[in-house]
């Protein structure tokens, strides 16, 4: 079915970014200088808040807003799975906590393998659940969510990233001192009805 395979492949999109972000942390943490037993506070703290705004992104994709809550609607059968990764996700929040934890005041010193071992331990959960939902939660979706249920996945999709660019928009004219001609600057929830009207590219692919 074309809408199932255009959700799957856009929600693949969001996995690949996450994938990105947590290759890169990797990236910047065996670039650390090997030979000292202690890690700048600041250079530390930079560290975790881009753990923390990974963790963030990914606890907050369309996956879990828009697929999962359709699965657990269609099919009793993901529940176990759906624990696992609420598991999964559970242990990278401990995990990044414990690497906040070693973060103390500026100047004082960061203890490197403490640290560098939370973060490795924080990546590699969300790592699992990525590994997990891909080779597992996708294809029991796609088996056990209906036609309709994907249809009304992929239109909430759009109407959510029209509405984020939106906002964006309207985000930069303010910056400005600006505003939209005729714009109503009531903030909208994208998933009222008034965002829910069918999108043509979804018409042309169901």
């Amino acid at each position: 079915m074309l809408t199932s395979t255009y959700t799957l492949v856009a929600l693949s999109v969001e996995q690949t970014t996450v994938r990105a972000a947590l290759q890169s942390l990797l990236d910047e943490l065996r670039a650390l200088p090997a030979d000292f037993s202690t890690l700048a506070a600041g250079r530390a703290a930079q560290l975790c808040a881009a753990l923390r705004q990974t963790y963030d992104n990914c606890h907050w994709r369309k996956l879990d807003k828009f697929l999962v809550p359709a699965l657990r609607r269609s099919t009793a059968a993901a529940d176990g799975l759906l624990a696992d990764l609420e598991r999964l996700s559970g242990q990278a929040a401990l995990a990044m906590g414990a690497a906040e934890a070693c973060v103390g005041p500026a100047g004082h010193p960061v203890p490197r393998d403490a640290f560098c071992d939370a973060v490795e331990s924080c990546v590699g959960a969300l790592r699992r659940r990525l590994e997990r939902e891909e080779h597992e939660l996708f294809p029991l979706a796609r088996a056990a969510v209906g036609g309709d249920a994907w249809f009304a996945i992929a239109n909430q999709m759009l109407a959510h990233d029209a509405h984020a660019q939106e906002h964006r928009g309207d985000a930069r004219l303010a910056r400005r001192g600006l505003a939209a001609p005729g714009r109503d600057t009531r903030g909208r929830d994208p998933l009222q009805p008034e965002f829910g009207r069918r999108h043509a590219a979804l018409i042309a692919a169901h």
